[in-house]
């Protein structure tokens, strides 16, 4: 009787997880206005264990109703500020008009603080295999499509994805979500009857299956069902430019365009994708798959997004077929392996990439990252010419992982900053499977992947059910990948520490220079030939291995450079001689080469007023991806000072990869310019760094503490005796900064203390974006002398009020002596960051302002600046000065066209041209900041 209770038990639980709920859709779209009008029924299906007393419904399409939802606040987060200035009509939003059950008895609902997710309190428990049928009726106002590439076009076309209410999945706890941009709505496979009412001129496009199609008055009717679904997207297009392409696995209907690609040729790239996929996974379940511009364009192949086709460095066909693969892999994946897109998002990413990997060495195993650049007589010489397209993969990781920015593959989605989630985890998790199946040999890996697909597609699965069907086929350790390289941001690199010769053998000691358990493969090298390859076991700190000697010259770790490494440059070990790698003298920067010491040397060109330009070698070790240790060297020729001069430094950089401190860094930099006509100073300074941040690296929060050593001496100018020609200055600074799109704050505390002087400052700047689009700019500012030796009439070392005087050389003046002209105008908001320029123009006791900006309209600002300024002689001064600032880019490129100050009514006073001042940023390491800012 017991047996037969526990069989009953088991079937009944089987029969509840293979059910599925069924959402039943009566919509018609309205695309005049952007609505879709929406009758709902949704059979839920208990499928769990454990009794309900709840259901909670994901509504992501009121998502976009407010400034203030997760989604909102994800796009200020990646300074995307076009949905906060977006009229509230074309945001998008839901209007659910009511709730009941299947027999019109009104049901209670509400929403939370997360206003895209709908909780449902049931009146009678949902016990395990029950289901319960209730009806919903709601409007949903379609966004625009520019904010996530779906929603109604300027056209008037429609991309629906998220477009309905979908019940959220109970797997022992409630798996719901706000939507954040990151395409990760968790669904379970459901049965779909929709019946779709839409203008006639309209064409839809879905992978649903369409029975039955009729047109009455204008309006076209679609009946679409299907069972085991994920989602229901659907495109409506009045001149769509979806092609079908039907192969004997399954059809593809895709709108991506290639005009050097003719359409046969299309069909055979499409075709053998379809087959690639099927013999590496196994058969799709669904007669059709749809992939969309808007799927491609969310997740591009990056580097070929960004080139244009009258350049294109790639054979026709080549960028096609790459875009056709990764889109058309990702639909395969997404719509049949039902892992936790949020948690569990690694797997289909590693498995697209490895896939894409494999068809690259398939079908284009010559293919350079370049292509067909890598011939130009230019280019040719570099290291990046000789590298496959497959090596972008650990490349673009390794961007993250030296910039201290990589994060564990199993970092939730919407916790990833941008560059991570877009690229660099999808890259590192397939770049991790191209190691593992290398390790257990790729027969092994392409047996385990096609039984996983097969075996679990259409099944909610977590990620140990992947390592379960590897752990299958090999009987070598798998959990180290897992352990260590899946769930962790500790980097790897492995370095050969000696080699010991005895007798006809070679003892090798390998280090593991990271925590962590990882194989290695270890070669021997007889010049550029591969005299033998062995992996040695899983390596926690230090292993010994002895291999022959004959013919082996040198030994290498990782040298096919499979293992995505943080640090390749120690992977080599001669067995007799000095330099285990050659010294590499390169024109222009260039990708890393390991197997090299490289020496970089290019011209450069600058420009200030008393050098003129100045043009010289730039003599450098830092290549396309940072290292621990930078050094440079600059000797440039002035053009109109007829002197040598120029800058050097050397940088050493100690990323930490935990705690909050997560940077040190030690240095020396020196420089020699002119200051002034005929006049020089040389400038030497040695400093330290801390920097700390936000153990969630999406949070733009850092914190700094800076010390520094300036040590100057300067040419005496015979006219200005009252300056310093010579000094050193110990500078220690504070710096709190957490930029962001709505609420901007950054507080600097700055001491300072020389023979002459000591002084204290503090600044504040806070900008602060408002619901209703006004914008305000705070800066405070506050100085005092703790002493000053330097005389009442020396102002060198005072405090300034619209141009500082620069003492520390760290502005980028394009003329610094100037008092007069065009090069006088040059803004820096700085100290007391006015304007206008008044007397008293410094401050030898202390000084207090504040800035503060509104815009008017756009990019047009008012500015008001207000102070006290205390001078041992004139005692305390009120200073203000007011104007309209264009910001044409904030903080880069603006100008300020004062109106009214102390001095009266600005414009009508003589050469008011000479008193509008400018921003002008031309600095490419400043301005590149402009655009990483979103993606770091």
């Amino acid at each position: 009787m017991n047996k037969t209770l526990v069989f009953v038990t088991i079937l009944l639980v089987s029969c509840s997880l293979a059910a599925q709920h069924t959402i039943s859709i009566d919509a018609h779209i309205v695309p005049e206005k952007k609505a879709i009008n929406i009758t709902q029924e949704i059979e839920y299906v208990n499928t769990s264990a454990e009794t309900l007393n709840e259901i909670y419904l994901n509504d992501w399409a009121n998502s976009f109703s407010k400034k203030t939802t997760p989604l909102a606040k994800r796009f200020s987060e990646n300074y995307d500020s076009s949905f906060h200035f977006e009229k509230n009509k074309d945001r998008g939003k839901t209007t659910v008009h009511s709730i009941t059950t299947a027999t019109g008895l009104s049901l209670n609902w509400e929403r939370g603080d997360e206003v895209d997710i709908i909780r449902l309190p049931l009146e009678m428990p949902l016990r395990a295999g029950e289901s319960f049928t209730f009806k919903i009726v709601y409007t949903v106002t379609v966004p625009d499509d520019k904010f996530t590439r779906y929603g109604i076009s300027k056209d008037g076309d429609l991309k629906l994805r998220y477009w309905y209410i979908s019940p959220a999945v109970y797997d022992g706890s409630w798996q719901v979500y706000s939507n954040k941009n990151t395409d990760d709505l968790y669904l379970t496979p459901s049965a779909f009857n929709i019946d779709l009412h839409y203008p006639e001129k309209y064409i839809l496009t879905t992978d649903l299956d369409v029975v039955s199609e009729k047109t009455s008055e204008g309006t076209k009717t679609s009946v679409l069902q299907s069972n085991k679904r994920m989602n229901a997207t659907m495109y409506l297009n009045q001149d769509s430019k979806f092609e079908s392409i039907v192969t004997d696995k399954v059809e593809i209907v895709s709108n991506l365009e290639d005009k050097k690609v003719a359409p046969p040729m299309r069909a055979l790239i499409v075709d053998r994708i379809a087959h690639f996929l099927n013999e590496k996974l196994g058969p799709y379940p669904f007669n059709k798959i749809v992939v969309s511009e808007s799927d491609y364009k969310n997740n591009p192949v990056y580097g070929l997004n960004q080139l244009p086709d009258f350049i294109s460095p790639f054979p026709d066909g080549f960028e096609y077929d790459m875009e056709q693969l990764k889109t058309i892999t990702a639909q395969y994946l997404e719509n049949t392996l039902v892992t936790h897109p949020r948690n569990d998002y690694w797997l289909h990413g590693a498995i697209q990439i490895y896939l894409m990997m494999e068809y690259v060495d398939l079908y284009y195993p010559k293919m350079k990252i370049i292509g067909n650049l890598s011939n130009f007589w230019v280019i040719r010489w570099s290291h990046a010419s000789n590298l496959e397209f497959n090596d972008q993969y650990p490349l673009l990781y390794l961007n993250m992982a030296r910039n201290n920015l990589n994060q564990p593959l199993t970092t939730p989605k919407d916790s990833l900053v941008k560059f991570n989630k877009n690229i660099a985890n999808a890259y590192y998790g397939g770049d991790g499977l191209a190691y593992l199946a290398d390790y257990m040999g790729k027969e092994n890996m392409s047996k385990s992947l096609k039984e996983f697909y097969q075996a679990n597609r259409l099944k909610p699965i977590h990620t140990s059910v992947f390592e379960t069907a590897l752990t299958k086929n090999t009987n070598l350790p798998v959990n180290w990948f897992f352990e260590d390289f899946i769930d962790s941001r500790i980097t790897i690199d492995f370095k050969i520490k000696k080699v010991k010769k005895k007798g006809d053998s070679l003892e090798v000691t390998i280090r593991n220079l990271k925590d962590n358990v990882m194989p290695v493969s270890l070669y021997g090298l007889n010049r550029d030939s591969i005299i033998f390859k062995r992996w040695v076991d899983p390596v926690d700190s230090i292993s010994t291995v002895t291999v022959p000697a004959q013919d082996i010259r040198k030994l290498a770790v990782n040298y096919e450079e499979i293992i995505p490494e943080y640090n390749q440059r120690n992977n080599f070990k001669k067995v007799k001689g000095l330099l285990n790698r050659p010294v590499q003298f390169r024109l222009f920067q260039d990708v890393e080469d390991p197997k090299y010491n490289q020496l970089f040397f290019m011209p450069v060109f600058e420009y200030n007023l008393y050098d003129g330009f100045t043009v010289g070698p730039k003599l450098y070790n830092k290549t396309v991806l940072p290292k621990a240790i930078h050094y440079k060297l600059e000797p440039q020729y002035g053009f109109r000072s007829n002197t040598l001069v120029g800058n050097g430094s050397i940088v050493y950089t100690d990323n930490r990869s935990s705690g909050k401190l997560y940077a040190m860094r030690y240095g020396l930099s020196g420089s020699y310019f002119s200051y002034d006509e005929g006049l020089f100073y040389k400038r030497f300074t040695p400093f330290m760094t801390f920097a700390f941040r936000n153990e969630d690296l999406r949070n733009n929060e850092k914190q700094f503490i800076n010390l520094r050593n300036i040590n100057v001496r300067r040419d005496e100018n015979p006219n200005d005796p009252l300056q310093e020609p010579n000094y050193s200055v110990f500078n220690a600074q504070y710096v709190y900064s957490n930029p962001n799109l709505i609420n901007y704050f950054r507080g600097v505390a700055d001491y300072q203390i020389s023979s002459k002087f000591s002084k204290l400052s503090a600044e504040i700047e806070y900008r602060k974006l408002f619901l209703n689009n006004r914008q305000l700019n705070l800066r405070l500012f506050a100085g005092v002398f703790l002493f000053n030796d330097s005389g009442a009439d020396k102002d060198f070392f005072s405090f300034a009020l619209d141009r500082p005087t620069d003492y520390l050389f760290d502005y980028n003046y394009y003329g610094r002596s100037e008092d007069t002209g065009l090069f006088s105008q040059q803004l820096i908001i700085a100290e007391g960051g006015f304007k206008s320029q008044l007397e008293p123009a410094f401050a030898n006791r202390w000084i207090t302002t504040l800035n503060a900006s509104t815009n008017i309209w756009k990019w047009i600002y008012a500015y008001g600046d207000a102070g006290l300024v205390h001078n041992s002689k004139e005692g305390i001064e009120f200073v203000y000065d007011s104007g309209i600032r264009l910001s044409l880019v904030a903080d880069y490129f603006e100008l300020y066209f004062p109106l009214y100050s102390n001095l009266g009514f600005e414009p009508s006073l003589p050469n008011y041209d000479q008193r509008i001042r400018f921003i002008v940023t031309l600095s490419p390491k400043t301005l590149l900041s402009l655009f990483t800012r979103a993606w770091y």
